[in-house]
């Protein structure tokens, strides 16, 4: 059930990821489906096609809500088990705690952005032992509580369970202006902010065969909730949030 672009989406996810290639290849063609998807005329066809009621929009507005950090996840296409095309929307000045905590993923992701301004951050964790490499991540490094996250049996809410101390070396930091694509393996730990005045809208899919059981994430800070609760959309408040995204993505 669908309109052109939503049974086009869904086609173009099928045929370009089937699910048998090898992760640097999938993590490639996750990059060129969000970059096709992403282009402004293309996605605004899609948004307004999902706003005027295509798709399956009862299933979606249980799938999306506000995040935590102020934010937007909006589920535009949802293919069976193996890809989420989601749009995030970051309101600026909205009530957001900052910066993500520091994970990673059940499957690959890519994000395009396609209006705004996106920071990334890539990490990678200090191996227990390593006495010499811990001293230098004490002085470009952070110390952060590591937690293993899973979903609630019967709902989507997010279980955290603590999983002992860490520490964490910065990698990359780089910035994504509207037009720019990046895509991760599942595993890379990472985290992105929005630093612009005006709102930033990014496509962000994940996809994957293998998704695994549980992510990681790491909180700088050293604690964190045992359950962080998602509150889904009703379908009017889901179909108003592509209706404002579509007028957000026509105004110059």
């Amino acid at each position: 059930m669908g309109g052109r672009q939503v049974l086009a989406a869904r086609r173009l996810l099928a045929e370009t990821l089937d699910g048998t290639l090898p992760e640097r290849d999938h993590v490639a063609a996750a990059y060129a489906v969000v970059d096709e998807l992403g282009s402004p005329d293309r996605l605004l066809e899609l948004i307004v096609e999902l706003a005027c009621g295509e798709g399956d929009p009862e299933a979606a507005a249980r799938l999306s809500y506000r995040h935590v950090l102020g934010f937007d996840k909006l589920l535009l296409v949802d293919a069976g088990p193996q890809h989420m095309l989601r749009a995030h929307v970051w309101h600026a000045g909205v009530g957001g705690a900052g910066r993500e905590d520091i994970h990673n993923h059940r499957s690959t992701l890519a994000s395009h952005v396609v209006r705004g301004r996106l920071w990334t951050e890539l990490y990678e964790e200090v191996p227990e032992g390593r006495d010499e490499e811990r001293a230098g991540a004490r002085g470009g490094g952070i110390a952060a509580a590591r937690f293993e996250e899973s979903l609630a049996e019967g709902s989507a809410d997010w279980l955290l369970a603590p999983a002992g101390p860490a520490r964490l070396r910065l990698t990359h930091l780089g910035q994504y202006a509207a037009g720019s694509t990046y895509a991760l393996p599942a595993h890379t730990l990472h985290r992105a902010w929005c630093d612009t005045e005006g709102p930033t809208v990014t496509l962000f899919l994940e996809t994957g065969s293998q998704r695994r059981r549980h992510t990681d994430v790491f909180t700088p800070g050293g604690s964190h909730a045992g359950a962080v609760l998602k509150v889904p959309m009703d379908v009017p408040g889901y179909l108003e949030s592509l209706s404002s995204l579509a007028d957000l993505l026509r105004s110059p």
